[in-house]
């Protein structure tokens, strides 16, 4: 893939609080690759009960499709999208 190519795909910020449990931050991963997305960074902080996963994805498909698959997660207790932006655009 040319580095053009990688420069157009839009980069997505995602924050997900989830129950800790065995596996849990598996799952979230494989819906993300399922889905087309691919994480570009990502760090997690383990409460008492919960994780708290800030995510960074690179994508061309719909953010939102990917929320809500990941919303049905039985162990998922909120994800929220901070901010859709193109990594680089080609205009101009």
């Amino acid at each position: 893939m040319s580095p053009q190519a990688e420069c157009s795909t839009p980069s997505y910020h995602l924050n997900c609080r989830m129950q800790s449990e065995a596996a849990a931050l598996e799952r979230l991963c494989q819906v993300v690759r399922v889905r087309g997305f691919r994480i570009s960074q990502m760090s997690m902080n383990s409460g008492n009960e919960h994780l708290e996963i800030a995510l960074t994805l690179e994508g061309s498909r719909p953010i939102a499709m990917l929320q809500a698959q990941l919303e049905k997660l039985h162990t998922v207790a909120e994800v929220v999208v901070q901010s859709p932006s193109a990594v680089r655009s080609a205009l101009g």
